[in-house]
């Protein structure tokens, strides 16, 4: 057999394939083209001149790889092999190779389609192809590598998801795709300096690495934004939820003696990006996070673009919002900042009328008219993507999604964060979480969402107070007539009444006097103090309709927001429970939570 690509092989191969699964293989001789390590194994494209097609390598080859017989561009006979179908890509196959043999060197070039396989190809002769040893092999290609080069020639290059703390040696091929300010701290131990980088591989996958001190200010500069580099001797450690900024469980610790190369002369790749989309029905439980969400959707609107005075420098910055829907009937506003709003949202201003589909990689999620999403610096935007995520979409939106009424993502939840607002499927917890824990809230108020029924409401308590029509506080009776408020110095006839009462609050675990005040005690009653008042006015006998309204509000659940804190009470602090929010139970989002914590309790097990 001619040691040149045989021609139409990999058609060949293909068509057997489909007719016959179990008929005799053809050997074929192929280029290996873009060979490179992923993992413990070895990826290539196998070229037949006219047709390529992504293949790999099992570890098994690897000694035939490091020693040289197996080379980038080189020509091997496939002698045993199976076509197996992409994951995702059903139309597509790669060959996984488990036999072979090398049959020539590294050719010049990458054998192109013009080139006529019957004119044959020269080669070297086999017996000279492997007439050098594989030291003498590694010691040339060392000797000629640039540094990073030859660190991947040393060691094998690992995929980030392949990383643990017990882990001993391994190398990383990444590229800086983040890089944050040199900060200084202080602390206890003293003072000092620290920065870190999102570094993200050839599949996609990122971690977070961090440097203090020395090797802070020796590798800050070594560091720039988009390039490529090969890491090795750092350390790792599971990584701190409340400063990660990546989804990766672990996060790396760079120190002095880390070795830090530029790829220079190697060949450069583009970070594949994976997102972990979250539904916009779901983002309530990320208001206020440090995590950063994916998302995506439809665009139903994008504003025109608007400045925004920053509050620490003054400085204006461009703003723009768009409006997203996804398959929940859900939407949410999205602001994007700076370079995004002038350049992105102005694409996406021209193109609104065909209601494109965008993917947001790192979005965080705020509280601003319930919930909203913005821009930070590391945010990626890809517009109308080529994943089967966005395929669903569109052909969702295209179906049924455009005759669909949508509502905001907002309900349960309070646009005010000064007191604590959140969403209340954030941070929920049950009512023993209060009862057994007295030293909550001794510093400070603390909040949390629970739900809960209220289960008792004591009819001769006072509900209620006099308020200023004006400004809602006490008022007095005057001397001669009507109520004056020492709050807007001034009479009033006439004032109104708002509810300050207790609550006895129950749920499995237990149960807690809570305090409420007037727009939530509205929401637990039913009606304003004003209009109980009349009721309690008007009782007659025992069956009054007084009685009834409270019987009504009882048994009834609902989620609450609450604020716990210490007061003192004779010489004795008390926890006090007070209710900073209440909404109706979402039957779907309690299901999704219920369904979310079944499948956190299934891997912890």
């Amino acid at each position: 057999m001619e040691n040149s690509v045989t021609q139409n092989g990999i058609a060949t191969v293909l068509s057997n394939q489909s007719t016959d699964s179990s008929s005799v293989r053809p050997e074929i001789v192929v280029q290996v083209v873009d060979l490179k390590p992923v993992g413990n194994r070895y990826t290539f494209n196998a070229n037949d001149g006219k047709m390529k097609i992504k293949a790999m390598l099992p570890a098994t080859f690897r000694s035939d790889i490091i020693s040289g017989k197996i080379q980038n561009l080189g020509l091997i006979r496939l002698l045993d092999y199976t076509a197996n179908d992409i994951p995702g890509k059903s139309e597509e196959k790669y060959l996984l190779v488990t036999k072979c043999e090398a049959v020539a060197p590294p050719l010049d070039a990458e054998i192109k389609a013009e080139i006529k396989a019957s004119t044959g190809i020269m080669l070297k002769s086999k017996q000279e192809f492997v007439a050098k040893s594989a030291s003498q092999i590694i010691n040339e290609q060392r000797a000629n590598a640039a540094p990073a080069a030859r660190m991947a020639i040393t060691r094998r290059v690992h995929p980030l998801v392949s990383l643990n703390p017990y882990q001993g040696s391994w190398t990383i091929k990444v590229r800086v795709t983040n890089k944050a300010v040199m900060r200084t701290y202080k602390n206890a131990r003293g003072e000092g300096c620290v920065f870190n980088v999102e570094l993200t591989d050839e599949e996609g996958t990122q971690i977070q690495a961090t440097m203090f001190n020395a090797a802070a200010r020796k590798f800050y500069d070594t560091f720039q934004m988009g390039k490529v580099y090969y890491i090795s001797r750092g350390s790792l450690k599971l990584a701190n939820k409340q400063f990660k900024t990546v989804q990766n469980d672990y996060e790396m610790t760079l120190n002095e003696n880390s070795e830090v190369e530029e790829a220079r002369s190697e060949e450069m790749f583009i970070p594949e990006t994976k997102f972990n989309f979250v539904p916009i029905d779901e983002l309530g439980a990320y208001v206020n996070q440090k995590e950063l969400i994916d998302v995506i959707g439809v665009v139903q609107s994008v504003s025109p673009t608007m400045s925004i005075r920053r509050k620490n420098d003054n400085e204006m910055i461009p703003k723009r919002d768009i409006t997203l829907a996804d398959e929940t009937k859900k939407t949410v506003v999205v602001s994007l900042w700076n370079d995004l709003a002038t350049g992105l949202g102005q694409e996406l201003l021209d193109m609104a009328d065909n209601y494109p589909i965008i993917a947001i990689k790192s979005l965080k999620v705020g509280d601003f008219q319930g919930v909203s999403l913005s821009t930070v610096s590391r945010s990626n935007v890809v517009i109308n993507p080529d994943s089967p995520e966005a395929a669903k979409l569109k052909s969702w939106y295209d179906s049924e999604g455009k005759e669909t009424s949508m509502s905001t993502i907002g309900s349960g939840i309070s646009s005010s964060a000064n007191n604590g607002s959140r969403s209340m499927y954030s941070d929920r917890v049950c009512l023993s979480h209060f009862t057994s824990n007295p030293s909550l809230g001794e510093e400070k108020p603390v909040f949390f969402s629970t739900r809960a029924y209220i289960s008792f409401i004591k009819p001769d308590q006072t509900m209620w107070y006099r308020a200023c029509k004006t400004c809602n506080k006490k008022v007095t009776e005057a001397m001669d007539s009507g109520y004056w408020c020492e709050g807007c110095q001034k009479k009033d006839e006439e004032c109104s009444l708002r509810y300050i009462m207790a609550v006895k609050a129950s749920d499995s675990t237990g149960e807690a006097w809570c305090f409420a005040f007037n727009d939530e005690a509205e929401k637990i009653i039913g009606c304003t103090a004003d209009e109980l008042n009349k009721l309690k006015s008007s009782e007659e006998g025992e069956a009054n309709e007084f009685q009834t309204k409270l019987k009504e509000a009882t048994w009834s659940s609902h989620l609450f927001r609450v604020s716990v804190s210490k007061q003192e009470y004779n010489s004795e602090k008390r926890q006090r429970i007070t209710v900073k929010g209440v909404s109706p139970i979402d039957f779907a989002a309690e299901t999704r939570l219920l369904l979310q914590d079944i499948s956190k309790n299934k891997t912890s097990q």
